[in-house]
């Protein structure tokens, strides 16, 4: 049984390139759907935790 190095040219030696096409839908959907979808969970997140963290400790300023 013969085995192939790593070095092997074919037409699977190496992935097809994206077309333009293809580029230009991955950056659309990353960036209409996939990034604004991360930035509301990310100051949604920050958000929820000063309040969960306003509520154990009380709102911030001097103690009375």
């Amino acid at each position: 049984m013969a085995t192939e190095t790593a070095g092997a040219s074919g037409p699977e030696a190496a992935p097809d390139r994206p077309t333009k096409r293809a580029e230009l839908l991955a950056f659309l959907t990353l960036a209409v759907l996939i990034w604004p979808i991360v930035a509301v969970g990310v100051v949604g997140g920050y958000g929820f935790l000063v309040w969960m963290s306003q509520i154990i400790l009380g709102p911030p300023g001097p103690p009375h």
